[in-house]
């Protein structure tokens, strides 16, 4: 096989389209292929680069050849699709899809060979320092050197416009390698999942096509599961026949789904805009003395409160805040009550010097919902926990109950994220094996650690933000469960430790918002259409100021959608808030008009007239019927002379 050169992708996010709309051509990808790449520079690194003048090399036929191939390929899979919601509006509305679309525009690009040295004497630098194991064939290599680079390549491309995917090649190394994504290594009661991907805080990732193979998902069965070389088998590739087609074609594919999940994600709920966020942090201790290991709610709230701080979450002028609130279990009726309601058994076979049949307990989060539901306003007086008058209100249910056995929610989640609040339990028991593994050795869960379950579950709860692993399908009409980018910087997951937020998460959140109110606005703009048309249309329903009125309005409201759309697929989320809050009057506006004009219409009733009586087909029935009579009777006179032929 031909070297190719090593390939970014810098895969800019879309205008996301509302369908009933039409935005401007200029900002329309459905209207215009993407532009073709420009010729690209020869290099054996890989690093996005938003123009050919950020390249310094002359092409080479090589380079414009991959680039241009991988170009091809991702224009074939692009296609354009709507915003889905796991959880719709209403569960007997039942319609997932959003009133808005998204596609994708491509820029592919070459790095400089600089950054190839860089990043090559980086990753062979830290595999010289790392001792190898016995428990795993790849060494295990710190990604944050890696990442620090590609960080700093990533700061060059200013003004940033797009999402940054780089994809890296750096060469056969002295031994297979993966990354670490924390302190410290495996060991036989703590696994810690390796992987080759990073997501960063700014709007960048990197996949690392040379390390690995590595594998992650269910032990023994279920949906989600990575095998063994299937994200980016690039090694695999290397010496067959056509090789550079059938890897440009995997390439394309990895960054299709990157662009599904990470960058265009599902809703998990639908997300309306409120000033005020409250997270209402109620901690339920079973013990004498309350055990913040593993439970720092402070650090919780950091978690949020950082990413805040640095202008992420929120949109305009919201406002977040925590609180929290502590009770004893002895002294809330409501909380034995709860938990004793939610208590339920199920029996599972282990093999031990023989299949043996064990009864294990679990919590039903579904039961635990509903009567923390039904009893809330008992919960608040146990708890002191005031009534919020304005804004929207997130209660967390924390449950640090005294028992010395394992008891999870739905015998596998720690924390379980509702509509109206989040629930999670905890009890003395540190840890337990999953029905996960990773690199062919099962994932341990650490049960009291409470902190990055609740961290993800808020995510879904108050912005709407999915885990990276779930993904709504209308194809299959049923969420489809993928841990392909379960690993790395996400706080959901079970590969994962890290309880900090990338870009995904962060975009997410307000972009759900805006999501959430744009589909809104179109959905009533199209039923106030539909009732126009439903009293004769616009002309005949309003009058010539009103009607003049009517269509300035019209005008002026798709006008700032189409603004808003625009700012969205720029990320600009404060411009599209800012032309989404100002459509709000028009639209108002214009339902104002069609209330009035509707209420002055004047109701006729016309009266039913009786029809002049039939008078000349009544006489023909008649002097037909008679006719037919009259020859029935004559039968014998009119066939006499026949018969006596006979």
């Amino acid at each position: 096989m031909p070297s190719w050169p090593n390939k970014p992708a810098s895969t800019h996010k879309p205008p996301t389209t509302p369908s009933s709309l039409s935005p401007p051509p200029s900002r329309n990808p459905s209207l215009s292929p993407p532009p073709p790449p420009p010729p690209l520079p020869s290099s054996p690194s890989a690093s996005p680069s938003p123009s050919p003048s950020s390249s310094s090399a002359p092409p080479s036929p090589s380079s414009s050849t991959a680039a241009s191939l991988l170009h091809s390929y991702l224009s074939a899979a692009v296609s354009s699709d709507h915003f889905h919601v796991i959880t719709p509006f209403s569960p007997h509305h039942g319609n997932h899809r959003l009133a808005l679309s998204h596609s994708l525009h491509l820029d592919v690009s070459l790095s400089s060979p600089s950054l190839f040295s860089i990043l090559s004497e980086a990753l062979r630098s830290e595999l010289s320092k790392t001792i190898s194991t016995l428990r795993s064939p790849l060494l295990s290599v710190l990604h944050s050197p890696i990442d620090q680079i590609i960080k700093q390549d990533f700061e060059k491309q200013k003004p940033i416009e797009g999402i940054y995917l780089y994809l890296l090649d750096l060469g056969p190394q002295s031994k297979p390698y993966a990354y670490n994504y924390g302190s410290g290594e495996s060991s036989p009661a703590f696994t810690k999942c390796t992987g080759t991907i990073w997501t960063g805080k700014d709007r960048y990732m990197w996949i690392d096509l040379s390390a690995g193979p590595v594998d992650y998902g269910p032990a023994l069965s279920g949906d989600g599961v990575l095998p063994r070389g299937e994200s980016h088998p690039l090694t695999a590739l290397h010496g067959r026949p056509k090789s550079q087609k059938a890897l440009f074609s995997d390439l394309a594919s990895l960054v299709w789904s990157a662009y599904q999940v990470l960058l265009v994600p599902s809703l998990r709920i639908p997300v309306p805009f409120e000033n005020s966020l409250i997270v209402q942090l109620i901690h339920v201790y079973g013990s004498a003395t309350k055990d913040t290991d593993g439970l720092d709610l402070k650090s919780i709230e950091r978690t949020f409160m950082d990413e805040v701080n640095d202008g992420g979450l929120l949109l305009g002028d919201q406002s977040l805040s925590f609180k929290n609130y502590e009770v004893k279990y002895s002294e809330c009726s409501i909380c034995s009550f709860a938990i004793s309601r939610a208590s339920t058994s199920y029996t599972a076979r282990y093999l031990f010097d023989n299949y043996t049949l064990i009864v294990s307990e679990y919590l039903d989060s579904k039961r635990l919902h509903q009567i923390l539901s039904e009893s809330a306003d008992e919960f608040r007086k146990v708890a002191g926990v005031p009534e919020e008058d304005f804004g929207r209100v997130l209660p967390v249910y924390v449950f640090d109950l005294d028992y010395s056995s394992i008891l999870l929610l739905d015998r596998y989640h720690q924390s379980v994220a509702f509509k109206d609040m989040v629930v999670a339990v905890r009890t003395k028991s540190t840890q337990t094996v999953s029905d996960y593994s990773c690199n062919g050795r099962h994932v341990f869960t650490q049960t009291r650690e409470l902190e990055r379950p609740l961290v993800g579950s808020i995510l879904q709860s108050m912005w709407g933000v999915s885990p990276t692993h779930l993904s709504w399908s209308p194809r299959h009409n049923n969420t489809l469960v993928d841990y392909t980018w379960s690993v790395g910087q996400t706080p959901f997951g079970p590969f994962s430790e890290i309880s900090s937020l990338s870009f995904v998460q962060k975009d997410a959140a307000r972009r759900n918002v805006l999501v959430t109110s744009l589909n809104y606005s179109i959905t009533s703009a199209i039923e106030l259409l539909e009732s126009i048309a439903a009293h004769g249309g616009d002309i005949k329903l309003l009058r010539q100021a009103r009607h003049t009125e009517f269509i300035q309005r019209w005008n002026l409201f798709k006008y700032k959608l189409e603004k808003a759309v625009s700012a969205l697929s720029h990320m600009d989320f404060e411009m599209a808030l800012y032309f989404l809050r100002s459509s709000d009057s028009d639209l108002y506006a214009i339902h104002t008009l069609v209330y009035h004009a509707s209420q002055e219409l004047e109701a006729s009733l016309v009266c039913f007239k009786d029809p002049p009586f039939p008078w000349a087909s009544v006489s023909m029935s008649a002097v037909v019927f008679f006719a037919v009579i009259y020859a029935y009777v004559q039968r014998d006179k009119f066939f006499r002379n026949k018969r006596k032929q006979f």
